[in-house]
């Protein structure tokens, strides 16, 4: 990607047709995220999925664009990335239907096992639950003035 294009993927674009339609570069810049963070994750054999690397990437790829100025908080929705990200989102209940498919389909194994799958579901918010506590009260300790 040149230089000129790579501010097409965060500058507010309101009309896509007129500025040579900034969500293929959007989606590539996506996609191009959650492929280097495939990589990372894999070639350095990191427990952490690479789609999650790809995302921190892509976050410190728009804090570096908001200090230069290309994009703000506020005008991020304008952009062809917010855009496509929205389309993502919209459609982020269809990602479920495989996820239910398996589950019906495997009935059985769940029927077995729904009692320690239950406990293992409650066990683990509740420990999400407790640690998120702790964290903003520690985040809130340290940023008190006083």
């Amino acid at each position: 990607m040149n230089a000129k294009a790579w501010p097409r993927v965060g500058l507010p674009v309101r009309n896509v047709e007129a500025h040579g339609g900034a969500m293929i570069p959007a989606l590539t810049l996506l996609l191009g995220c959650q492929l280097v963070g495939e990589v990372v994750a894999r070639g350095l054999g990191l427990p952490v999925p690479g789609p999650v690397l790809g995302l921190a990437l892509l976050l410190a790829g728009l804090f570096f664009a908001s200090r230069f100025g290309w994009v703000t908080p506020e005008t991020v929705d304008d952009t062809g990335l917010g855009r496509v990200a929205g389309v993502l989102l919209g459609a982020l209940g269809l990602m479920f239907v495989p996820a239910g498919a398996g589950v019906v389909h495997h009935a059985e194994l769940l029927a077995n096992h729904g009692l320690a799958l239950l406990a293992a579901l409650i066990g683990s918010t509740l420990i999400t639950l407790v640690v998120t506590v702790a964290v903003f009260r520690l985040i809130a300790r340290r940023s008190d003035p006083s």
